[in-house]
């Protein structure tokens, strides 16, 4: 097996990226090509994603890319859609998943459908962003097709049409058994069925770039291979594990805590759990829990002017633990605006005491962060049945030491924190064992262990500490 280079899309939440990958017998190299930021946009009363400002960087990112290339893959976050005409136009700007306009349509589509329904047919965690909940709000009328994210750009680099089953998996209308879109829930809710496209797999040859498209980046006709383009997909592809008996943790604006599963988990334990069972690459099942994750963390930075984060975070570390309190998960969290007030209230109205300090807010995140990824651990090892030996936790989370200890002392479990690039790593990965420079999964995964920095923690402490907070805090009783 030769080496080959190939370029990775990854669009996260707050960033996006283009990455030049390197891939070879021994060798998994990145090199970071374009960073850009990913900054939403309010207009008329609904917060919108910058679509065409994204492609445009990424046209950019892929000029910039080296030449010689062997393949493109994209990867984002999960949920959102672009509606096409008739035509193949784009019909208007994604709207954002923290828009509120489905503010209660989640409570009105369950109460319709009845949860068993729902959660029988597509395994998800109920959160009021799903797919499914913003179709239910949208006017379809003049649309013909719905493309998630990946899915879009790659239709404008390739004039192809598709949805990749990692991301279609996450919106609420693919049947998690089958693996095929849901033509009942579609029906039940009123829904057009002509409106999703086929699906593909990770690994399939998407199409090439379109003539103006090769002649604007300089690469010729490049493949678009599908990769796992939900990012968290991606990321778990990267996690460097031997086997099984391991949680997981993708950290970033969310932390995605779970399992890998050979069959999705559909009991009534699960989904009043409320566990998700999403797509992973071949064929297998990512059993995990949302957890609202850095986001916190990312807002309060954004109220405060954007302070030194080494510096608040190592201050954070000298303050006493397990004090002040929140539930992560509180949609009270969840639309932006001023998070350190918000975490202050919350705060008071639970009976800790409320932070007084940037540090104190930061820990305080830090702990429940810590509290909310012990319990999703825990409660996935007993749905599941698996036994987690190991937690690896990769993203942008992993280069937070304070997180990564916190965690590890609350789980009390070792953690091996890294690698950092996971999504764009395991993107790169699926396009190398695609293109037939990597075997399988469990040698992209052994090729990650021998080339990424991977720091590990050990538990430490009182283990009954962090049990009592878990119960003051109402995640264990």
């Amino acid at each position: 097996m030769s080496a080959a280079t190939f370029a990775a899309v990854d669009l996260g939440a707050s960033s996006g990226r283009v990455m030049a990958g390197h891939v070879g017998p021994g060798t998994l190299e990145l090199e970071e090509v374009r960073r850009f930021p990913n900054r939403p946009v309010r207009a008329g009363g609904t917060l919108y994603w910058d679509i065409l400002g994204l492609y445009g960087n990424v046209l950019d990112g892929l000029r910039a890319a080296p030449p010689g290339l062997a393949s493109v893959g994209i990867d984002s976050w999960a949920v959102d859609y672009g509606l096409l005409g008739p035509d193949g136009a784009l019909l208007g700007n994604p709207v954002h998943y923290r828009d509120a306009r489905t503010d209660g349509v989640m409570d009105r589509v369950r109460a319709e459908l009845g949860d068993d329904l729902l959660y029988r047919t597509s395994g998800l965690q109920f959160l009021p962003f799903n797919t499914i909940y913003q179709l239910a709000a949208d006017d379809l009328s003049r649309a013909s097709t719905l493309l998630l994210i990946p899915d879009l750009l790659a239709y404008w680099l390739t004039g192809e049409i598709g949805a990749e089953r990692t991301n279609a998996s996450t919106t609420g209308l693919l049947d998690v058994r089958e693996g095929t879109w849901s033509r009942d829930l579609l029906a039940r809710l009123g829904l057009p069925a002509g409106i999703l496209p086929p699906l593909r797999d990770p690994g399939s040859v998407i199409g090439r770039f379109r003539p103006d498209v090769a002649a604007e980046t300089g690469h010729g006709p490049l493949p678009v291979t599908a990769v796992g383009s939900h990012d968290t997909a991606s990321a778990v592809a990267a996690v460097p594990a031997a086997g099984g008996g391991f949680g997981y943790i993708s950290c970033g604006t969310w932390s995605l805590v779970g399992v890998e599963l050979d069959a999705p988990v559909l009991t009534r334990e699960s989904r009043e759990a409320n566990f998700t069972n999403e797509a992973g690459v071949d064929g297998t099942v990512r059993y995990l829990r949302n957890v609202m994750g850095l986001w916190l963390l990312q807002e309060c930075l954004r109220a405060w002017g954007g302070p030194d984060l080494p510096a608040l975070l190592a201050e954070a570390g000298r303050v006493p633990g397990l004090r002040s309190l929140i539930d992560p998960d509180d949609p009270e969290f969840l639309p932006p605006g001023d998070m350190p007030a918000r975490i202050a209230a919350h705060c008071r109205r639970r009976g800790f005491p409320a932070p007084s300090t940037r540090a104190e807010t930061v820990r305080c995140i830090m702990d429940s962060l810590a509290l909310a990824h012990r319990a999703a651990l825990r409660r996935a090892a007993a749905l599941s049945g698996v036994d987690v030996e190991v937690v690896h936790l990769v993203g942008g989370g992993s280069r937070n030491d304070l997180l990564c200890r916190l965690t590890a002392d609350a789980a009390g479990l070792p953690v091996a924190a890294g690698p950092v690039e996971a999504t764009a790593l395991g993107n790169v990965l699926a396009q190398a064992r695609a293109h037939g420079v990597v075997k399988d999964l469990a040698e992209a995964r052994a090729l990650v262990a021998a080339t990424q920095d991977v720091r590990r923690y050990e538990p430490s402490g009182d283990g009954s500490r962090w049990r009592d907070a878990a119960v003051r805090l109402g995640l264990e009783s």
